[in-house]
């Protein structure tokens, strides 16, 4: 399941040119689209179109209040090998997130490789310091509609490979720092990540049609204000 190869930070830029932005562990190799703009004059798109402005895209989150009562982690069943070939979606995103392409041994085993976890400009070479970081966090997604939803869903949901934004491989420092918190209460360490972050978090609210609380909507339009040519580009989840 490729995945599309993302663009590092202009202060990271050496001898490779790519595209950044994304808590939890997992193998898989990719890194992040950056947080894309319009063209001049360029009107806001639709979900399946050119995108939207970040702000309108923010607006577009329903409210509502969240509830906890009945979150379990293993509600959602998370690291599946959904094509049966060995590789787990943790192998999976670690696989296409890799700068240098690591060798895969039996059982999608990885060794060697690159990545970057652009939650903090850090430059990793062995995928085990590295986690799969879910950009909503379970606890936050069943807050915001989740706990609604089918264990199938749920399951889809934690496993989602048909979205560069909905899981990332990034530092276990940064990843566990994150824990299940908001961009209210939680933002990515380097500067060069907000707005890349804050068009993830947008998308995949959107994509899997969740809630935002009041807080949490302060936060993000606040945040946004520097972003102001970023888009955001989504598809509804099956």
């Amino acid at each position: 399941m490729p995945r599309r190869l993302g663009y590092l930070p202009a202060a990271l830029l050496t001898t490779i040119t790519l595209t950044a932005c994304s808590a939890e562990t997992v193998e898989s190799d990719d890194l992040k689209p950056p947080a894309t703009t319009n063209p001049p004059g360029a009107p806001g798109g639709t979900p399946d179109g050119s995108g939207l402005p970040l702000a309108e895209a923010i607006a577009k989150i329903p409210v509502a209040e969240e509830k906890r009562t009945g979150y379990e982690r293993d509600s959602f069943k998370h690291w599946v090998d959904e094509d049966d070939d060995s590789c787990t979606t943790r192998a999976e995103v670690l696989l296409a997130e890799a700068i240098t392409a690591p060798e895969q041994g039996t059982q999608c085993s990885l060794s060697g490789g690159s990545w970057l976890s652009y939650y903090d400009e850090a430059e990793v070479t062995d995928a085990k310091k590295l986690d799969i970081d879910h950009m909503v966090p379970l606890a936050e997604a069943w807050d915001s509609g989740a706990r609604d939803w089918t264990p199938e869903r749920r399951e889809a949901y934690a496993n989602d490979l048909g979205s560069d934004r909905s899981l990332v491989a990034v530092t276990a420092k940064t990843n566990r720092s994150k824990a299940d918190r908001d961009p209210a209460q939680w933002m990515p360490p380097a500067e060069s990540a907000t707005c890349t972050y804050l068009v993830d978090w947008t998308a995949t609210k959107l994509r899997w049609a969740l809630t935002m609380d009041d807080t949490e909507k302060t936060a993000l339009l606040n945040l946004a204000e520097p972003c102001a040519d970023s888009v955001v580009e989504y598809k509804t989840a099956p």
